[in-house]
């Protein structure tokens, strides 16, 4: 139906004499409005619990940020009690302050977090026994298969080159969301689209691409953290310090892997927020998204968390000295000796 009749033909509805415009109401009607008002509202003071509202639902940002910052309290290994600090969330997960506010309002609404009388929420009950379907986001199942089709890629159960098709069978998936996972393995680079209905795997795991990735890495952090100068926030190293001087308390187990990874993702990518540049921080997420799907688990052992998270903690301690040029020198040296450790015998 071209668009103009169909316009023509919405009008007619809106105004056609079956259903005739609503008329200014008598003042008899008002008075019957308003009564039956009161009366719901006084039948809801009496029996609030058969009238109660529904609670507004989350918006899709909230509803992505609910398991974001329950795995935000899994890796602190937060205790009952401690106070979520609204701010400190909003720069972890890179958003504003006003979704983080209401997700931590429907987190209360569940159960999970309790309001303060001075404001702000607690931790009401341990996390780990919450079920991650409960707070699953509209995204984490496509970037679970991501992660899940990467190992396989690495681990050489696919081949670098399949039609869609032949994902499919193998993984029991539909087109639509098949396609919204290789999408996104598209945006990091670990796919491409061939003619037809073929992708071809890229090679992101052997030493030539470990070698590019450290390559593009010391050309931008150690520059963006000299253009960022002494603007690094003192609350943000405050609470990288903290972050860091926990991991290095805790006994190593491979169950600490991805805690390991985001940790150091959030100082890496925010030193890189520090500088202010837009474009810097875009390209290091980029590579972090390709790196979450393929370095998830830690395969050097426990000295080489207690070198890398002491490493971190040097470069904190010269930028809360004010020793920029130094933390930039030592923030290179550091990814030297990673990418010497990624390329070493695993």
């Amino acid at each position: 139906m071209p668009r103009r009749f169909a316009l023509g033909v919405a009008l007619f509805d809106f105004y056609s004499p079956a259903m005739p415009r609503q008329k200014n109401p008598s003042p008899s009607t008002s008075l019957r409005s308003a009564k039956a008002t009161a009366d719901t509202a006084a039948g809801r003071r009496r029996n609030p619990e058969a009238v109660q509202e529904p609670a507004d639902a989350p918006s899709r940002l909230q509803r992505d940020l609910l398991p974001r910052i329950l795995d935000l309290v899994r890796q602190d290994g937060l205790e009952p009690g401690h106070r979520l600090m609204e701010a400190a969330l909003a720069r972890r997960l890179q958003v504003s302050r006003t979704p983080v506010r209401a997700a931590l309002r429907h987190l209360a609404d569940r159960g999970v977090l309790g309001a303060l009388p001075t404001g702000g929420y607690a931790l009401a009950r341990p996390v780990d026994g919450l079920a991650d379907k409960e707070f699953a986001a509209a995204g984490s199942e496509v970037d679970i298969w991501c992660a899940r089709m990467a190992r396989d890629r690495l681990s050489g159960a696919l081949p670098p080159q399949i039609s869609e098709a032949d994902l499919m069978r193998r993984y029991g998936l539909g087109r639509p969301l098949l396609l919204r996972i290789l999408n996104k393995l598209a945006e990091v680079g670990m796919v491409e689209r061939l003619p037809g209905h073929g992708w071809l795997f890229s090679p992101v795991n052997d030493p030539a691409a470990i070698s590019e990735s450290y390559a593009f890495r010391r050309i931008i952090e150690p520059a963006s953290l000299l253009e960022c100068g002494a603007r690094v926030d003192r609350a943000w190293l405050a609470e990288m310090r903290r972050r860091h001087e926990d991991m290095l308390a805790r006994t190593w187990s491979e169950g600490l892997s991805v805690s390991l990874f985001e940790m150091n993702a959030d100082f890496h990518e925010g030193l890189i927020a520090a500088s202010g540049n837009r474009y810097l921080l875009l390209a290091l997420q980029q590579q972090t998204r390709l790196r979450r799907y393929t370095n998830y688990e830690w395969r050097y052992g426990p000295e080489r968390v207690k070198v890398s998270c002491q490493q971190h903690l040097e470069i904190i301690g010269r930028l809360e000295a004010g020793e920029v040029e130094v933390a930039a020198a030592l923030l290179r040296q550091h990814l030297d000796l990673a990418r010497t450790v990624s390329l070493g015998p695993r």
